[in-house]
């Protein structure tokens, strides 16, 4: 059984006295690729670095809709060049709304539109971050479509209603559970499990952040990933090794990663 955990982030300082160890329990647990997500462009370095250390980690490279302030057009092309000289960069982001706390909700949009463009130019999916923000970034992703074209992506660590999710399924979107959805009281989040299509499902950790039951409240790490995918699978009705190969074989597309 093979498992792809399709957002990590494993520079963290959280990961700096074990990295090595990390490693060995994401390959027992079955996890052959991993895609590292990018909160801004300066982590690059960072990064890369690990890709080179490990063969199966593949990156993006984007800011994080809470790093919006920092963007400027230079920052843009930055994006742009290291997507397109780097082949281990699978994917723009994390970009996307996030007003859970922030105050610049405009300022979020134009950044986000901006990553859009870019993804699109360089021929990349998004990885998009969206917190509190489901209906105006339907709205955005809508428009753009009308405007420029579609833009492949997979919405991260998802955590809308049933509703909220088809709108972005309905936009060709991929939707990606995290640990969240193992938690007790995510009835609306695991109903939306059970709603997306096989082939548009995709699973992660969001590590460190979010570990599953029954590691909720520890450090979460690439090795968890499995138990998304274990209560997925319940959820579904389907067994882990179905659930885990379709979870593969949409990563693999989504990502180039094959």
């Amino acid at each position: 059984m093979q498992l792809i955990d399709t957002h990590v982030h494993i520079n963290f300082d959280r990961f700096a006295q074990d990295i090595e160890a990390v490693r060995e329990r994401w390959r027992e647990a079955g996890v052959v690729r991993l895609v590292h997500s990018c909160v801004q462009p300066e982590e690059f370095a960072s990064i890369k670095a690990l890709a080179d250390r490990f063969a199966e980690m593949s990156f993006a490279v984007g800011l994080h809709p809470l790093e919006a302030h920092q963007w400027t057009a230079n920052m843009g092309e930055t994006i742009a060049t290291r997507a397109l000289r780097e082949p281990r960069v699978v994917a723009i982001g994390e970009t996307g709304l996030d007003f859970y706390k922030a105050d610049n909700p405009q300022q979020q949009k134009e950044v986000f539109v901006e990553q859009l463009k870019i993804a699109q130019r360089v021929n990349k999916p998004v990885i998009i971050h969206c917190r509190d923000a489901a209906f105006e970034m339907a709205q955005i992703l809508r428009s753009f479509w009308d405007e420029y074209g579609r833009v492949e992506g997979v919405m991260h660590c998802w955590g809308g209603t049933p509703e909220e999710t088809q709108w972005f399924l309905d936009l060709g979107f991929y939707i990606s559970f995290s640990g969240i959805v193992t938690f007790k009281n995510a009835k609306a989040l695991q109903e939306s499990a059970c709603q997306v299509p096989k082939d548009r499902l995709l699973v992660e950790t969001d590590c460190p952040f979010l570990a599953p039951v029954p590691k909720r409240g520890k450090r979460n790490e690439p090795a968890y990933v499995r138990y998304v995918a274990e209560k997925i699978a319940e959820l579904r009705g389907v067994s882990l090794e179905s659930l885990a190969s379709e979870t593969t074989e949409n990563a693999n597309r989504l990502f180039s990663l094959i």
